[in-house]
């Protein structure tokens, strides 16, 4: 993920940072919201930046 594309998105539903994260295992990529604990998918190196499409974050994965 570019950092210079990263440094000016914001969450969609509270405009807070947000945290890129690969999953080495399955090349999974996200962007995290720990604020609204919610992961916003990269598919093919583009954001998906949809509320909707959101994955809820696990207990454990709020407390990293």
């Amino acid at each position: 993920m570019d950092q210079r594309l990263l440094s000016i998105m914001a969450c969609p539903v509270c405009k807070g940072e947000l945290n890129y994260v690969k999953t080495d295992g399955n090349e999974q990529e996200e962007l995290v919201c720990k604020i609204d604990a919610l992961a916003f998918p990269v598919r093919d190196g583009i954001p998906v930046m949809l509320e909707g499409e959101a994955r809820a974050l696990t207990a454990d994965e709020r407390l990293d």
